[in-house]
């Protein structure tokens, strides 16, 4: 797993984090200044921090805006639940069978590769509703990293254990549940803080499909209106609370991140 889980566990402490922040903060600042502020671009002064922030604030303050929050991250969690439900099975029996791996490696490489985004016509033509189109691109774009770092977490156990179950006359079902699964948990919470960064991905250009709500449908709006200042007030909405996802699942992750090899 590569830079150790995706930036974990923190080995500086929250004031470098802050500090990270404010650095990231203060170069978006100078960069917007310095574009948005020449006379060519004065119609996209909504772009600029201080109208962002204004329309962050009034956003905050509107029921519709909420709305939107809660169906996004509805579509978000369900359709991460949905690919849990079919990626982590499937991760585990690749991971475990060396046949059934060899079998379908390709295959899921193959599947890996496709842009989330190209099945949103063929989501159009088999789901009725909207809603569900957007789960199956979501789902089609998260099940891949799901299944892999799965099947990574149980080509990763200490085989010791594995024969020492055995030499107790443990089958394979009960090797599953008593080693293979605890010992691949990490791995497991791994793979959804990486689907959580595709599904927000998706997620967006998704809900211009035809939904009515979300944070993709109001920016999307704002586009469409020219109000630059709801349309970057909403990435940063997005951002925001990617951000917090991604924190409840690296809190699960190291919650969880024993190590079954020592």
């Amino acid at each position: 797993m590569g830079l150790n889980a995706v930036f974990g566990p923190m080995e500086f402490g929250w004031k470098y984090e802050i500090i990270g922040l404010a650095l990231f903060a203060g170069i978006w600042m100078l960069v917007s200044f310095f574009i948005f502020s020449q006379p060519q671009f004065s119609q996209f002064k909504g772009f600029l921090p201080g109208p962002t922030l204004e329309a962050l604030v009034d956003a905050s303050q509107n029921s519709r805006f909420w709305l939107s929050v809660f169906t996004s991250l509805r579509r978000i969690l369900m359709g991460i639940f949905i690919a849990s439900v079919l990626g982590f099975p499937l991760g585990i029996l690749i991971g475990f069978y060396p046949k059934f791996r060899g079998l379908s490696y390709s295959s899921i490489q193959f599947v890996r590769m496709i842009s989330p985004l190209s099945w949103m016509p063929i989501a159009l033509l088999l789901f009725t509703s909207f809603e569900a189109a957007v789960y199956f691109l979501i789902v089609m774009a998260t099940i891949c990293p799901i299944i892999l770092n799965t099947a990574i977490g149980v080509l990763n156990i200490n085989p010791q254990w594995i024969k020492m179950a055995l030499n107790q006359g443990a089958n394979n079902y009960q090797l599953i549940r008593t080693i293979v699964i605890p010992s691949s948990l990490p791995h497991m919470l791994t793979s959804l803080r990486l689907a959580l960064g595709v599904a927000w991905i998706v997620l967006v250009p998704a809900e211009f499909l035809g939904v009515s709500s979300g944070l993709g449908y109001l920016i999307n709006d704002a586009r469409d209106t020219m109000e630059y200042d709801k349309l970057m007030a909403m990435i940063i909405a997005i951002g925001i609370l990617g951000f917090i996802l991604d924190r409840f699942f690296q809190k699960l992750q190291h919650k969880f991140n024993w190590s079954w090899n020592e």
